[in-house]
C-alpha cells in the first residue's frame, strides 16, 4: 500500500503544481464578481435588477461602466436627479401652477361680471393727445405677440397632456406639442432681445415717483371707476414694468437660453434646475399678464385704442393720467415720438373719434 502511494506521488505533485499555477485564472476575478452575482441573482430572484442599477448610478466613480459622452457628464450613464426633476415638474409646478392661473383668470372674469368696463366719467372732447409713438407701439406689440405665443405654447407643454391630450388624442396632440416646442425654442431669443429694447424704451417714464404711493393707497377707488391722479404710467403699470417685464422677463429669458442652447457644456442637472425656475417664473408672468391684458383691452375704455392708434382723447388723459396731461398742456412734456412739445397744439389735435 505504501509502495503504491509512493509511486503515484510524483503524479499528484505535478497536478498540485498545475493547480497552483492556474488557480488565479480559474477563480472569478474581483471585477467579474458583480456580474456573476447579478447572473446568479437572476436565477434565485428573477427581474430583481435593483443592485445592478445602483451600481450604474454611481456615475464617474463606477469603474464598471463607460459611455461615449465627452464633456462635463463623462461616465454619467444615468442621472438620478432626473427623476426628482420629473416628479417636481409634474407634481407641484403643474398642479399648483395650473390652478393658480385658472383662479386668476376666474377672478378677472368675476370682476368684469360684477363691475364691467371702467368708463370715462366725462364725455369725449374729440381732441386727441399722442400717447405712444410709432416706435413705442412697434416695440410693445413685438413683445406682446411673442409673449402670447410663448405663453400658449408653454401652457401646452406644461399642462397639455392633462388638458389637451384627452380632447385631441395622441396623434393630434403630438403634432401640436412638436409645433409648440419649436415655436417656443425659436421665439424665445427674439422675446429676450425685444424685452431689452422695451426696457430701454419705456424706462424713463416708469421711474417711481412720490405720487405713485397715492395711487397705491387709492387703488380701490380706481377699481370703482373714480379718478385717481397719475403720471404717464400709474403705479400698477410701473409694477407690471418692474415686476413683470424686468424681473420675471430676465428670469424666464436667462433660464430659457440655458435650455435653448445646450451646446455650452451645461449639465443636465443645470438644465433641470433652469427648467423648474423657468416654469415657476413663467406661471407668475402669465398670471400677472392677465391683469395687464384685461385692463388694456376690455377692462378700461380707451386703453386699447391708445396702444393701437397711439392717441387718446383729452378727457381720457385728464381722468387717468392727469399729471402727464398737465405737463403736455403746459408744453413741458416731450412728445411721445421724442420731439419737444413747445405748445399745446403740438400734442393736441382735432381728430377722429376713437
Amino acid at each position: 500500500m505504501m509502495m503504491r502511494i509512493y509511486r503515484t506521488w510524483p503524479l499528484l505533485a505535478r497536478i498540485a503544481l498545475l493547480l497552483c499555477m492556474f488557480a488565479p485564472g480559474l477563480a472569478p476575478a474581483a471585477e467579474d464578481q458583480p456580474a456573476q452575482a447579478q447572473a446568479q441573482r437572476q436565477v434565485t430572484q428573477p427581474l430583481n435588477n435593483a443592485p445592478f442599477w445602483r451600481e450604474v448610478r454611481k456615475g464617474e466613480n463606477n469603474p464598471y461602466q463607460t459611455t461615449q459622452v465627452r464633456g462635463p457628464e463623462t461616465q454619467v450613464l444615468i442621472q438620478s436627479e432626473g427623476e426628482m426633476w420629473r416628479q417636481f415638474r409634474n407634481g407641484p409646478i403643474t398642479i399648483y401652477g395650473g390652478w393658480f392661473i385658472v383662479v386668476v383668470f376666474l377672478a378677472i372674469l368675476l370682476f368684469y361680471w360684477r363691475r364691467g368696463k371702467l368708463r370715462m366719467r366725462e364725455p369725449r372732447t374729440g381732441r386727441l393727445i399722442e400717447r405712444f409713438s410709432t416706435w413705442e407701439r412697434i416695440v410693445h406689440w413685438t413683445v406682446a405677440i411673442t409673449f402670447i405665443i410663448l405663453a400658449v405654447t408653454g401652457i401646452i407643454m406644461l399642462f397639455g397632456k392633462h388638458v389637451v391630450l384627452p380632447v385631441l388624442g395622441y396623434t393630434l396632440f403630438s403634432w401640436l406639442a412638436m409645433l409648440g416646442k419649436n415655436l417656443h425654442n425659436f421665439l424665445g431669443p427674439l422675446f429676450a432681445v425685444s424685452l431689452i429694447v422695451m426696457a430701454v424704451t419705456y424706462l424713463h417714464d416708469n421711474v417711481p415717483k412720490a405720487y405713485d404711493w397715492i395711487y397705491v393707497r387709492r387703488f380701490g377707488d380706481f377699481l370703482r371707476g373714480e379718478t385717481v391722479p397719475a403720471g404717464r404710467f400709474n403705479a400698477m403699470e410701473k409694477f407690471w414694468f418692474w415686476a413683470g417685464v424686468i424681473l420675471l422677463g430676465i428670469i424666464v429669458s436667462a433660464t430659457g437660453l440655458v435650455m435653448d442652447f445646450p451646446n455650452f457644456d451645461q449639465t443636465r442637472g443645470a438644465m433641470q434646475i433652469a427648467n423648474m425656475i423657468h416654469a415657476i417664473a413663467a406661471v407668475l408672468f402669465i398670471a400677472l399678464s392677465l391683469g395687464h391684458i384685461y385692463i388694456g383691452t376690455i377692462g378700461m375704455e380707451g386703453a386699447y385704442d391708445a396702444m393701437r392708434h397711439g392717441y387718446v382723447d383729452e378727457t381720457w388723459a385728464r381722468e387717468h393720467h392727469v399729471y402727464w396731461y398737465e405737463e403736455v398742456m403746459r408744453g413741458e412734456r416731450r412728445g411721445a415720438g421724442g420731439s419737444p412739445t413747445t405748445a399745446p397744439a403740438a400734442s393736441v389735435k382735432e381728430g377722429w373719434k376713437l
